[in-house]
């Protein structure tokens, strides 16, 4: 019969008394981590040890002791590190500094995100028709179609974009059409063809190579051009309330596919471009200000409905008139700190405009919302 090693076997099988509120399981002897064994080792308990498990004791609580020693000063440089880089008057949390992943565009986010151009492209080349017309008149990646105009050259590739209207004709935030009208034309990329003969004198015949929609007759056709790419970003700490700075700001003045409400991997247009130094691969965070709130007419409604619980002897109001004041506190939204939603990248520039991709977001972003450039991104 084996005799009990050093005192080891009670060790392990002791039980601490139970906390009246504690559910948990007791752990098995085989779950004992490796600290116990470090300090049984310390202990003077190695010669059981050894004898037990097998192998040279006294190194492994060496190596242990070592391990532990390397966590506990790395943890402690991280958080010395992570206080030194905490912006003054400000706590570090997961809620206010949380950390975010960056999605990275693909070839799809960067050539089917359409934008906004000031200058409307002319469109005497054109989609006339396909192989298969009357009977079909939507096309896809291998159709062959044809193309009106001139300036054709065989091999030569062209991109597919639509001229937008919006039909259903409804400001997703107040002015958004006059704001749009500033900006210029919405545009939307619908995919590129190659021409392919070119010995028709009136048309030419071109077939689909990519498409983002099917292709339409009257779609325009312009002179294709390769996108620059955005590289990977790694994942970091997101300042939720950053304060407003004198940094290029902005605002986002309409969704792709004239979305309101938009998410992660989404394409939104920015009426700013390269005239104010905007490029491909700057980043802007995504900016909310509870005003926005309260100029909206559907939104609003939260704020004049009642906040205050029954028992309280004294009820807020928020920005009240004559005669909704209560005899509580006064709260003015505008004093209320701004808050960043998402962080936009842009894909894509015009003169006056720039498409950018929503690389994450912390809630929707909406059409209207601020941005500001980030540039410690």
């Amino acid at each position: 019969m084996q005799q009990p090693i050093n005192g080891l076997d009670e060790k392990l099988s002791a039980k601490p008394a139970p906390h009246p509120r504690n559910l948990d399981p007791y752990l098995p002897p085989c779950y004992l981590p490796a600290t116990a064994f470090l300090y049984l080792a310390l202990e003077g308990e190695g010669d059981g040890l050894r004898s037990l498990l097998g192998g040279n004791m006294k190194k492994t609580g060496l190596l242990l002791l070592l391990i532990a020693t390397t966590g506990w000063a790395q943890s402690s440089a991280q958080g010395a590190a992570a206080d030194q880089t905490s912006p003054e008057g400000t706590v570090v949390t997961t809620a206010n500094f949380p950390t975010v992943r960056f999605e990275t565009p693909t070839y799809a986010d960067l050539y089917c995100a359409g934008f906004i151009s000031k200058q409307t492209l002319p469109d005497a080349n054109f989609v006339a028709g396909g192989l298969h017309t009357p009977g079909t008149t939507k096309f896809v990646k291998g159709d062959l179609v044809y193309l009106e105009g001139s300036g054709y050259t065989a091999g030569a590739q062209y991109e597919i974009v639509r001229a937008l209207r919006d039909v259903n004709e409804y400001e997703m935030y107040p002015g958004q059409k006059k704001t749009l009208k500033a900006a210029g034309q919405p545009y939307e990329e619908v995919g590129r063809v190659r021409i392919i003969d070119t010995r028709n004198t009136h048309s030419v015949v071109a077939q689909i190579e990519y498409d983002c929609d099917p292709v339409n007759p009257g779609d325009t056709a312009i002179p294709f051009a390769e996108k620059s790419t955005v590289s990977f970003h790694s994942p970091t700490h997101f300042d939720r309330f950053l304060p407003a700075s004198n940094k290029l700001s902005a605002r986002i003045v309409m969704g792709k596919d004239f979305d309101a409400t938009m998410g992660t991997g989404q394409k939104v247009y920015i009426n700013v471009g390269t005239n104010q130094g905007v490029k491909v691969g700057d980043y802007f965070r995504a900016l909310r200000s509870y005003e926005s709130a309260l100029e909206d007419p559907v939104d609003s409604l939260s704020f004049k409905a009642s906040t205050a619980e029954d028992t309280q002897k004294k009820q807020p109001s928020i920005d009240p008139h004559m005669f909704t004041k209560s005899n509580g506190p006064i709260i003015h939204v505008r004093d209320l700190p701004r808050r960043g939603v998402g962080e936009v990248v842009v894909i894509g520039v015009t003169p006056t405009t720039a498409t950018g991709m929503i690389v994450f977001a912390l809630e929707d972003v909406h059409a209207g919302d601020g941005v500001e450039m980030d540039e410690a991104q």
